[in-house]
């Protein structure tokens, strides 16, 4: 029953029932809230250079909802390529490739600085005695431009890592300093329109340093480094940086593996359950493929029990992303015991510990240089790799996680059903000041928030909804 003047009248997209939670959809009628499975699935690979491609590098630009690669394009001189990519369902398409670097570039990374919109690509000039670049890159369509090259380094660079620290705005670079002694170092950049400066670099390991991979815990707001520290056995090791200003500081250095790490070695940041999910080849137990979980406290990070994700060789070259969607962690890797073919894993992290579901092949050839980006737009993983099987072309793939989807947003949520009605149906609905008598189980005197699958709850989702207040156990009061 209506209680109130607070009602329209609008046509019902599917059935309703009784004191149903419903939105307005895009066309004008109400739907009752509700949640569809996604299934787990991988898209075709399409290639986005025809040409050999080496050292890629995905990152994501939210603002565009575009997937950026940065690439080594050994069709063209070797030049520092990027190209544009744009998702639908698990198919992706490519822009017309450009040109960052007209020169041999190697060590090629790029992040995505949320906080001006723009790309920013690290990388090893070769046509400049290897020294470390950066440039800035600006989205438009589906093509980037490029400002000027800015140097962060007048000497030879290896292991040239990026990644974003969003709480301060500002772009870290990661790298083996070949100008002094093969140190790990890391130095921050800030963008500017379409320019990059830097401050001071500072070393983070003194000692030769490979294999760096960096990650921003945007829980703690810190930076974290995981690396090969070669002055202590090959170990794996990991270190806490924090940005202040242009200056990045560190605490002490925590081993997370006390055995050789071999070449493959990515992190990624699980920022559901707050922790850092590192990924290595473990050359002390067979070279398999492994993980491990990272909680940062202050300037320090402990580590969960190792957990082997591939019980047999994981050659070379990984990657990992978090799905923030699906709250999965996905690595990408060669597989040793499968002709090393392009394989995909999901990882669910609990606690300190990570397990992992079936290992899925994206890719039925060897695959090299592995990079993966989350695309937070559609909701799916895009791993970039040198297709050996397809004459090392630059190739991606578009996985989609298993998940929950919900029709619900933050802004479409507009009252309760008052009565049933089937599809078609003109139906009445209780808006902001009517209040519905068809629920059961409330909580008088407490506000009930909607959630993903429809059902009231005092606790909000994601999104956070407000239903109304509860005035009996079958009474509320509509509020948006």
């Amino acid at each position: 029953a209506v209680k109130g003047s607070g009602t329209v009248d609008l046509v019902a997209s599917g059935t309703l029932s009784n004191g149903q939670t419903v939105i307005v959809t895009s066309d004008g009628k109400v739907a009752g809230v509700s949640t569809s499975d996604i299934s787990q699935s991988v898209g075709s690979p399409a290639v986005f250079e025809s040409a050999n491609s080496q050292w890629t590098s995905a990152t994501f630009d939210s603002a565009n909802s575009k997937v950026v690669i940065a690439y080594k394009d050994a069709g063209n001189s070797n030049y520092g390529t990027a190209v544009v990519g744009t998702v639908s369902g698990t198919s992706i398409t490519f822009g017309t490739p450009v040109v960052f670097e007209s020169a041999n570039s190697t060590y090629i990374s790029a992040t995505f600085d949320s906080t001006n919109s723009k790309v920013v690509i690290a990388y090893s000039d070769g046509g400049n005695s290897n020294y470390g670049k950066a440039v800035v890159g600006t989205v438009s369509g589906t093509s980037i431009s490029f400002g000027s090259v800015a140097t962060f380094r007048s000497a030879q660079v290896e292991f040239v890592s990026t990644t974003f620290d969003s709480t301060n705005g500002k772009v870290v670079i990661a790298y083996k300093d070949d100008g002094n002694s093969d140190y790990g170092t890391a130095i921050v950049g800030t963008v500017s329109g379409t320019s990059i400066s830097f401050g001071s670099a500072t070393v983070f390991e003194s000692a030769a340093t490979r294999h760096i991979a960096p990650v921003f815990d945007s829980t703690n707001g810190k930076v974290v480094i995981a690396y090969r520290d070669d002055g202590n056995s090959a170990y794996g090791t990991a270190i806490v940086g924090t940005v202040s200003g242009t200056s990045i500081s560190f605490g002490s250095a925590v081993v997370f593996e006390s055995a050789n790490l071999g070449s493959g070695i990515s992190a990624a940041f699980d920022s559901t359950n707050g922790k850092v999910v590192i990924a290595y080849q473990d050359d002390g137990n067979s070279s398999y493929g492994t993980a491990i979980v990272g909680t940062v406290s202050g300037t320090s990070i402990s580590f969960g029990s190792a957990v082997v994700f591939e019980s047999a060789t994981m050659s070379d070259y990984n990657a990992v992303a978090y799905d923030s969607n699906a709250g999965k962690v996905v690595i990408a890797y060669r597989d040793g015991g499968n002709s090393t073919y392009g394989t995909l894993i999901v990882g669910t992290v609990s606690g300190t510990s990570i397990s992992f579901g079936t290992a899925v092949v994206f890719e039925s050839a060897v695959t090299d240089y592995l990079s993966a980006t989350f695309d937070s737009t559609n909701n799916e993983v895009v791993i970039v790799y040198k297709d050996q099987g397809n004459s090392n072309y630059g190739t991606a793939v578009v996985f989609q996680n298993a998940s929950t989807s919900t029709n619900l947003t933050s802004e479409n949520f507009i009252g309760f059903s008052d009565a049933a009605y089937t599809n078609g149906q003109t139906a009445t609905i209780q808006i902001i000041s009517s209040v519905d008598d068809a629920q059961s189980g409330l909580t008088t005197g407490s506000i009930h928030y909607v959630q993903n699958n429809g059902s009231l709850s005092t606790t909000a989702g994601n999104p956070s909804v407000v239903g109304g207040t509860a005035l009996s156990s079958t009474q509320i009061s509509v509020k948006l």
